[in-house]
């Protein structure tokens, strides 16, 4: 599974990581294309008006050690995740990294989550 967390957009049927900004978005493909301005060898960019997009929010959730965790990322087999409750004596039971005040973090193994999903708004 590839593990989204932010925003995508839908334009023309298909979709695309997208940066919402104001009454435009921008689209981020891998590919090149004519309508796609190359950013980098791998990343090109378009800018589209809000309204030609359908927009949502990508989340990846898993349950780590009994708990509920966003998963942000990942590298080789480990997940990058946060807890999604963000209770300090939580975070101390399960030996999380404190990444900010009420955030905490930590690496997990891929074969060690259960239910792994997204969830959109």
């Amino acid at each position: 599974m590839t593990i989204r967390h932010g925003f995508y957009a839908t334009w023309h049927g298909t979709e695309y990581e997208a940066s919402p900004d104001g009454s435009q978005v921008r689209l981020y493909s891998t590919t090149q294309s004519d309508d796609f301005t190359p950013v980098t060898p791998d990343r090109h960019v378009k800018v589209v008006p809000a309204d030609d997009v359908d927009l949502t929010y990508v989340s990846t959730y898993c349950t780590w050690r009994g708990e509920k965790f966003v998963v942000l990322g990942e590298h080789e087999g480990w997940l990058r995740v946060e807890h999604a409750g963000g209770q300090a004596a939580v975070a101390e039971r399960l030996g999380l990294e404190t990444f900010d005040r009420g955030v905490y973090q930590a690496w997990a193994r891929e074969t060690e989550v259960e239910d792994l999903h997204e969830e959109t708004t």
